[in-house]
């Protein structure tokens, strides 16, 4: 089944359901964004944080990536909510130039103390490969990682608030109503970002992964948490969130560097990232049948800048555009493309169905992608994954 409005199809991963009009709960619960009045949502959020205001600490602890998203959080937090972050930053390896770049214009522009983890690179390739064999994901070190360096960094320096960005539940698949306030929780970090598994390798008696090497992954237990009192809320429940006009924003105010890849035609989400929009994408969609385009053509679709219709000539452009840089991942893995290809074919589930366009359907693509601000960077190249750089 397939959502009458959007593109979401019912193998969604975070779960989805359907009315009786054939419309999907996403779709349902982003018309609460029209009704709702965030004005009194932010009066809300700024009450709330003043209880968190400290003399001369840290007000609270932000996570970032060097994707836009990350620039619009702290943007809120330092100049609107005018708090002290501590800003960490999970190193997910799978680095691009304009990553470096991006992440050190954002400790530039906003003058942040930044922790930055960097885990043991062994480790972290023997984690990838686990996962990409048992799961068809290379990312679940980058979701481990991603989603409890925050909170292993509030219970160790006592900074009870942990600020995100959007919840990906609410934003894709309506799980959650803006009026509901959810907050990070180990569970659903747990069911929805780790596939059900703390540990990778869980329950797999045949695993040759040491359970000691977890350690930089594993979620502080829950009694220091209520004894600290540790909390993260999700400004997406307090802003209507538009990920697009904010990715503008901060591309005109804080020069945010931009990408136009092979594989879609957002210019601005996880382009920081070699594998994200490339295996990942290829794997995502042979397993569930679509790929990052799509989440990111729904968003459109409910933002009202594209028609159904639009949106699915869009989609079938990049269908199977996800075959760049696969050699730096087999490199860097240590396996060969042939053993690469073996294991995607383990998961696929879905057939990959390339479709030529016609003349109007270039047409429409050419002029939905003109609209988008562009800020490129100068350089890409393909020199394989930066670990660690200078920046700008």
């Amino acid at each position: 089944m397939e959502c009458k409005r959007c593109l979401y199809n019912e193998d969604h991963p975070l779960g989805i359901t359907f009315n009786s009009e054939g419309i999907c709960s996403g779709c349902l619960i982003h018309e609460e964004k029209d009704s709702i009045d965030w004005s009194k949502k932010y009066e809300i959020l700024e009450e709330l944080v003043n209880n968190y205001r400290q003399p001369e600490y840290y007000d609270c602890v932000v996570p970032v990536t060097s994707s836009s998203d990350s620039f619009f959080v702290l943007h809120h937090v330092i100049n609107n909510l005018k708090l002290k972050p501590l800003v960490v930053h999970y190193n997910k390896y799978f680095n691009n130039k304009l990553s470096i770049r991006n992440l050190a214009r954002l400790r530039e522009v906003f003058g942040v103390d930044i922790i930055i983890k960097n885990s043991n690179l062994k480790i972290v390739q023997d984690i990838t490969r686990y996962s990409l064999e048992r799961y068809g994901n290379p990312y679940w070190h980058i979701l481990a990682g991603n989603t409890v360096f925050a909170v292993q960094s509030a219970a160790k320096f006592n900074i009870p608030l942990i600020i995100w960005g959007a919840h990906q539940g609410i934003e894709q698949v309506g799980m959650f109503s803006y009026d509901q306030g959810v907050e990070m929780t180990r569970r659903y970090r747990k069911d929805h970002d780790l596939f059900g598994k703390e540990v990778v390798n869980e329950d797999d008696p045949f695993s040759i992964l040491n359970e000691s090497i977890f350690g930089n992954y594993e979620y502080p237990n829950d009694n220091e948490l209520y004894e600290k009192k540790i909390r993260g809320i999700y400004l997406n429940n307090f802003i209507r969130w538009d990920y697009r006009k904010q990715a503008e924003f901060v591309v005109e105010k804080y020069g945010f560097e931009t990408l136009k890849t092979s594989s879609t035609f957002d210019i601005y989400e996880n382009v920081d990232c070699y594998v994200y929009l490339n295996l990942h994408n290829k794997l995502k969609y042979i397993k569930h049948g679509y790929s990052k385009v799509t989440d990111q053509l729904c968003r459109e679709i409910r933002h009202g800048r594209l028609s159904r219709e639009e949106a699915s000539i869009i989609e079938k452009a990049y269908i199977g555009k996800w075959n760049e840089y696969e050699d730096i991942f087999c490199e860097w893995l240590g396996i060969k493309k042939e053993s690469l290809e073996y294991i995607c074919s383990l998961h696929a589930k879905h057939e990959i169905k390339e479709e030529s366009l016609n003349k109007n359907e270039k047409k429409i693509i050419d002029k939905f992608e003109s609209t988008y601000i562009q800020n490129p960077i100068k350089e890409t190249g393909k020199e394989g994954y930066i670990y660690f750089g200078k920046g700008i």
